[in-house]
């Protein structure tokens, strides 16, 4: 990995006369910043495969991220910000989740983990991150539990509706055209947790509000570098490096919404 980046970097160097000096420098800050991100999550990884804390803390951690940063996700810290909401959503009683956009499954088996009475449906129009996917819940003893599948379409919602379901977006923008209950009626008994993503679609968080306003109560959650739970050795290592341990690799803002049908009871009686 080590002679992977030196190579691009020396590449990259090699065509900065078609760059700036600032782009020069964002370039090679991002690409040495993930290189070292890499480094530590190997050497994890290398340790111990399974996430050291959090909602899903003991998960067998058996394959790599499809994409993002795979450091935070076996600390275990991954978007924390919805750990609350998380930790809520597992005493209200679920029957069904819905992942859309479930990438090598993070959320389809933690959930899954954190929810052993539920059905997960998980859905990617990747065939490698599918076949993680697989192999995540089968390494966690919960593939009987862990539905794997291909794309997802709006008419789809129809099967949960009369089940008390969670939907969990992260479709890198795709969200737009697959929220709308004006469409898809059946998303007005369903609650949802969507990351939005308004850099590849300006105002699609407030359109998803505003679609949503009459039907559910809607919590926006803007992520933030709040303290988290970061392993000793990264913090023994250097400030830089406890930075890195958060960091996401996102390039802008990307706010989730919680939304939860109006009525929505957190405990329902059984």
């Amino acid at each position: 990995m080590n002679s992977h980046y030196a190579a691009r970097l020396r590449a990259l160097l090699a065509e900065s006369a078609e760059l700036s000096d600032t782009q020069l420098l964002s370039k090679a800050l991002i690409m040495t910043s993930v290189w070292r991100s890499k480094l530590w999550a190997n050497t994890l990884m290398t340790l111990d495969t399974h996430v050291r804390s959090g909602p899903f803390k003991g998960m067998d951690y058996v394959v790599t991220s499809a994409e993002g940063a795979l450091l935070p996700r076996i600390q275990g810290i991954y978007e924390r910000e919805l750990h609350p909401e998380l930790n809520l959503f597992a005493k209200e009683n679920l029957e069904a989740i819905v992942d859309i956009g479930c990438a090598e499954g993070y959320y389809a088996v933690g959930l899954a983990l954190m929810m052993p009475g539920v059905e997960v449906y998980a859905h990617d129009i990747d065939e490698t991150s599918r076949r993680r996917c697989g192999l995540l819940a089968n390494a966690n003893g919960v593939a009987d539990r862990v539905m794997v599948g291909g794309e997802f379409r709006g008419e789809d919602f129809e099967r949960f509706a009369d089940r008390r379901t969670l939907v969990f977006v992260d479709a890198e923008g795709f969200e737009d055209d697959l929220l709308d209950p004006a469409i898809y009626p059946a998303l007005g008994s369903l609650s949802v947790i969507v990351e939005t993503h308004p850099m590849a679609r300006p105002g699609v968080t407030e359109r998803l509000m505003d679609r949503f306003g009459a039907t559910h109560s809607i919590l926006r959650i803007d992520p933030a570098m709040t303290a988290a739970n970061i392993d000793q050795r990264l913090v023994e290592s250097s400030h830089l490096d406890m930075a890195l341990a958060v960091w996401e690799w996102r390039a802008g803002p990307t706010p989730w919404l919680v939304m939860r049908p109006l009525g929505w009871s957190e405990t329902p009686t059984p």
